[in-house]
This record gives structure tokens, C-alpha cells and sequence, in this order.
């Protein structure tokens, strides 16, 4: 079940990505031809969200292959972060400078007074493109099976999209007004326009940048607690060794998973105690765990057996039976 959801969802993530790149291309090269810098602009915004979601595919592709491993063998979760990271910075690089290219010639444009009203082609374009759109998001949410959050995230990224497309139609059908009415200032509309939303690109690229880089940071600060997680757990009476620790970001708080290695000699109902006792200290001194899972083994290095808890004798019952 799990695996064809997610073929499914990759489906519906790939038909909406083709569609971007579709509209993308369609709005830029009606742009180009019919005088509106407003849709060169969006062009740029739709091809923005297209390298937005081929850098989280990247990233997902990573993690998956990072989260197939056993928990206990991730040796380093701030690795698994910064992978995220020159991928977002490649991206963002690109939008930036596909903006700032945008805004140069739009300024240019303006002081040249190389201004000119837009085709009714780039109208009716605009529209249609703010109807398929709708269409494919409409198509994507319903159909597609994610999270909650991802959900929202959805809804938000869609928000701003549409907001955009607004704001180029109100330049193409401002610039079209002007020249309909004989309004010169008018006609400036259409490129203010497009600097508006190749500003809002780079504010996109920005946030996509600040986002890569506090994961970074706070996986890093997960990681070095690790070790403090770790001396902790060891001081529980009962414990020989810690043999693995995993700390996962979740939010604000952390979840912990461990692996411990007791005397094999003593019972499962003491060996659980030890593990609880193990859980409870864990959440006590550290405020940000909310959640701790522990798994208990008998520690077997071979006879005699090490053991930091006393009085253990030969009669106890084994752990294993």
C-alpha cells in the first residue's frame, strides 16, 4: 500500500511539474513576443517553483536512501543536512540571478523609455495560465497522499503563486488599458509589475537558502547534545555500555532512540526497569526530549561477563531466556 502511494504521489508531482515547465515556457515566450516583461517575470516565478521542487525531490531521494539504513547505523545526521544545503544555495543562485537580469532590464527599459503596451495574445494568456494553474494545484492536493504539513506547505507555496499571477495580470491589463485609453504612465505598469515579482523570486530563493541552512544548524545542535544524551544514559545504574544513540530533530523537541547493553543475567522485568529508569532521567534533564525509545540487549563481549550492577550471581535467570 505504502508503495503505491508513493508512486502515485510521484505521478501527480511529476504531471504537475511538466505543467509548470509547460506554463513557464508558454508565458515567457509570450512575454517575449507580445511586449509584456510582467509575464517574462512570472515565466521566471513558474520556473522557480519547478527548480524549488526538483531540489526537494533531490533532497527526499537523499533522505530516502539515508532513512533505508538501520537507525543505528546513521553515523552522522549532520552529513544527511548539509547535503540539502549546496542544492538549495545551486538553486537559489540561479533565481537570483535570473531576477536581478530581470530588474536590469526592466530599469533599463524604463529610463530608455523603450516601453510599450502589451499584445491582447499576452491577455488572454494570462488568464488561461491562471486558470490551468488552479486546475493543476486543485489536481495535485486532491490527489495527491502527503502529511499535514506538507499539506499546508502546499497551500502556502500556492498562495504566493497566485498572488503573483495576480499581479501580472494587473500589469498586462493595465499596460493594455493604458494604450486602449491613450494614458502613457499607464503603460509603465506592466514593468513595474515585473520587478515586483522578480523581487518576490529572490525573496523566494532567500527563504529557500534560510530554510537549508537552519535544518543545518539545528541538526548540528542535535548532534553535539548526542553526546551528552549519551553520558547521561551511561550513568544509569544497570547499563554496561551504550552501544548506539540516535537524536532526531522534531520541531522544537528531539526524539531519542538508544540502544543499550545490559548484564545478560538479570531478568527482562529488571532489564526493562533499567531501560525506563534510562527514559525518565533522559526526559527530566533534558527539556527539549519529548520522546525516548530505548532498546535493551544482553551484553555478551564473551566470559566473564562485565557488569557495572552488583551482587549479580550465576542463578539469576538469563536475559535471553
Amino acid at each position: 500500500m505504502g508503495r503505491e502511494q508513493t508512486i502515485g504521489d510521484d505521478s501527480v508531482a511529476a504531471v504537475s511539474m511538466v505543467s509548470n515547465v509547460a506554463l513557464a515556457a508558454l508565458k515567457g515566450t509570450v512575454g517575449l513576443l507580445f511586449n509584456s516583461r510582467a509575464m517574462l517575470a512570472d515565466s521566471l516565478f513558474s520556473l522557480s517553483e519547478v527548480l524549488s521542487t526538483i531540489a526537494s525531490k533531490l533532497t527526499d531521494k537523499w533522505r530516502l536512501f539515508y532513512h533505508r539504513k538501520s537507525p543505528f547505523s546513521r553515523r552522522d545526521p549532520v552529513q544527511k543536512a548539509n547535503t540539502s544545503l549546496p542544492i538549495a544555495v545551486f538553486v537559489a543562485v540561479l533565481l537570483l540571478l535570473g531576477a536581478m537580469q530581470t530588474i536590469i532590464t526592466t530599469l533599463t527599459a524604463i529610463f530608455d523609455r523603450k516601453v510599450a503596451a502589451p499584445g491582447y495574445v499576452a491577455g488572454v494568456v494570462v488568464v488561461v495560465s491562471l486558470v490551468l494553474k488552479e486546475l493543476i494545484f486543485q489536481l495535485q492536493f486532491r490527489l495527491s497522499i502527503t502529511g499535514e504539513k506538507e499539506r499546508e506547505d502546499d497551500v502556502e507555496n500556492h498562495r504566493y503563486s497566485l498572488y503573483c499571477s495576480i499581479i501580472v495580470m494587473l500589469g498586462v491589463f493595465g499596460a493594455m488599458a493604458g494604450h486602449a485609453l491613450d494614458i502613457p504612465f499607464m503603460l509603465y505598469i506592466d514593468p513595474i509589475m515585473a520587478m515586483i515579482v522578480a523581487i518576490l523570486v529572490a525573496y523566494r530563493a532567500y527563504l529557500m537558502v534560510r530554510r537549508a541552512i537552519n535544518n543545518s544548524l539545528v541538526t548540528t545542535l542535535v548532534e553535539e547534545d548526542t553526546e551528552r544524551f549519551i553520558e547521561t544514559v551511561q550513568r544509569v545504574h544497570g547499563i554496561i555500555t551504550v552501544e548506539d544513540l540516535l537524536a532526531q530533530e522534531q520541531g522544537h523537541y528531539v526524539k531519542v532512540t538508544a540502544k543499550i547493553s545490559v548484564n545478560p543475567r538479570i531478568t527482562v522485568t529488571e532489564a526493562n526497569d533499567i531501560a525506563n529508569r534510562a527514559k525518565v532521567l533522559l526526559m527530566h534533564r533534558f527539556s527539549h526530549v519529548n520522546d525516548v525509545s530505548i532498546l535493551v540487549q544482553p551484553y555478551d563481549p564473551g566470559y566473564p561477563y562485565k557488569s557495572n550492577q552488583l551482587g549479580s550471581n550465576e542463578d539469576t535467570p538469563n536475559l535471553l531466556q
